[in-house]
């Protein structure tokens, strides 16, 4: 599927947007088109071919290969912590091409949300403290992180462990205050970083349900997994093979 452009007008990446048009139409979060990582050499080595695919808000998107055949270095362009090589990338309508290294930072900070396999978290600190560091960089005053902090926590199920120690939860309740850290920004777009990749079976399926909980929310997902149980879960399967992309509808594979 490959992106139609449109012109788009100068924005200040710095103000936290919305995926919704002025009339209410969903916009594109991501339009990316002819996005290109090559690393130089001796000898040169392109970790991602050209790409073009759009996602559009409210989308839960899976990104599946083998290690080594360029996932995470989509989602480093996806998520601004690289820039390309070659090709256009628009992140909520803006450019990033056009972006110096502190507007691409400020831009990560409002619009992107990341969810690792690791959890990082403060283990001394509770779970209401760690959800709140999301808004820490953000400027938000005191009071509203705290009241923003507890309703993320109850919307992923913590509610009733507010006040628990990080270090004393289990692996499951630590991937939800991660997804909860993330939520409270209210992001444009969630990238996963293999969200399940340090949990047991029955924690996974609690960790699936929650995500598609909260995809059909409007929540914009991208999640990154060797799962073949969390491609089938997304409403969208692109997969990566030698740095090449692809998107499976399912039945068949086509280039973006």
């Amino acid at each position: 599927m490959t992106a139609e452009l449109e012109p788009t007008p100068a924005t200040d990446p710095r103000l936290a947007g919305s995926a919704i048009g002025i009339e209410g139409a969903v916009r594109d979060v991501v339009v990316v088109d002819g996005l290109t990582k090559t690393f130089p050499g001796p000898p040169a080595v392109t970790a991602l071919h050209p790409c073009r695919f759009t996602i559009r808000a409210g989308e839960y998107v899976a990104i599946t290969g083998a290690s080594g055949s360029g996932k995470t270095t989509l989602l480093s362009l996806l998520g601004l912590l690289d820039t390309p090589t070659a090709g256009r990338y628009l992140l909520d309508g803006v450019d990033v091409a056009d972006l110096d290294d502190t507007t691409r930072s400020a831009l990560r900070a409002r619009r992107i949300g990341f969810v690792f396999q690791a959890f990082h978290l403060v283990g001394y600190r509770t779970v209401i403290d760690n959800i709140a560091l999301g808004l820490l960089y953000q400027g938000t005053p005191t009071r509203e992180r705290r009241a923003r902090a507890r309703a993320a926590a109850d919307q992923v199920g913590l509610g009733h462990r507010r006040h628990a120690r990080c270090a004393t939860l289990s692996g499951g309740e630590k991937q939800r205050v991660a997804i909860a850290r993330t939520l409270v920004r209210n992001p444009s777009l969630v990238l996963c970083d293999k969200p399940t990749g340090n949990l047991d079976t029955t924690t996974t399926r609690q960790i699936l349900d929650l995500l598609d909980q909260l995809h059909h929310t409007g929540l914009t997902i991208v999640v990154i997994t060797h799962d073949p149980t969390i491609a089938a879960a997304a409403q969208r399967h692109l997969t990566i093979t030698d740095g090449h992309l692809s998107e499976i509808h399912r039945e068949h594979a086509t280039t973006p």
